[in-house]
């Protein structure tokens, strides 16, 4: 690993020690949330773009280095900003957040994956390269795949950065939506399974199959042209 290689993985290990050294999850909570909510809306009430440009850097430091929080930050949009702005401003942080993670790992571990795997990883390449938006929103949409794990995952292969940028971006706004429009109603909340119900969870699944369909259709074409 090269010398500049080294120091942005000395970084980001820093940033994560320190935010573990300094307890701020504590912040990142429903009870913190609920307790604050007053002073963050009178706070955005005098100084609005302020809000916005903090917000949106804490969600995206959070999301770049895959650190714990991500729920109550979406809450914190709706309770804010509102359900319409507030999946707005979540999205897009999230979305930049992915890509920077995704950049970061391609950057710093791929070359060295590729060398060591690369022949057997060609199939997986090859199959991304030319359908990924179909896998990508399946992955982002059903939610039993960590989202810093995706992000991780694809930085390793030759997804394209801009399939990578609109599979996410499209693929978290009904999840972000969600969280979001239940923080515009904050009051309502006792815990954070309130909100990701069966049901809920349900119909991001039959989304995510939705989204495979043409994936899996043009695999199937393919193996039996092969025949």
């Amino acid at each position: 690993m090269n010398k500049n290689k080294l120091i942005i993985l000395c970084f980001i290990l820093s940033a994560v020690g320190l935010f573990f050294y300094l307890d701020l999850g504590r912040l990142l909570t429903l009870e913190s949330l609920k307790a604050n909510r007053q002073l963050l809306l009178q706070y955005h009430a005098e100084h609005a773009l302020l809000m916005v440009a903090a917000f949106m850097a804490i969600y995206i430091i959070q999301t770049a280095l895959a650190l714990p929080g991500a729920v109550i930050l979406s809450l914190s949009a709706g309770a804010i900003f509102g359900p319409l702005l507030g999946t707005v401003y979540a999205v897009s942080a999230a979305s930049i957040g992915a890509t920077l993670s995704f950049l970061v790992t391609r950057y710093l571990l791929r070359d060295a994956v590729l060398s060591k795997f690369g022949s057997k990883l060609d199939g997986i390449n090859k199959e991304l390269e030319e359908r990924g938006i179909n896998y990508l929103l399946f992955l982002r949409l059903v939610p039993l795949f960590p989202f810093f794990l995706i992000n991780l995952a694809a930085g390793l292969t030759r997804l394209p950065l801009r399939t990578f940028v609109l599979g996410t971006f499209l693929g978290i706004i009904p999840g972000g939506f969600v969280f979001v429009n239940a923080g515009a109603s904050l009051a309502s909340i006792n815990r954070l399974g309130d909100i990701a119900s069966p049901r809920v969870l349900g119909s991001f699944a039959l989304l995510g199959l939705f989204a495979l369909i043409p994936a899996l259709y043009a695999r199937f074409q393919s193996l039996k042209s092969a025949r």
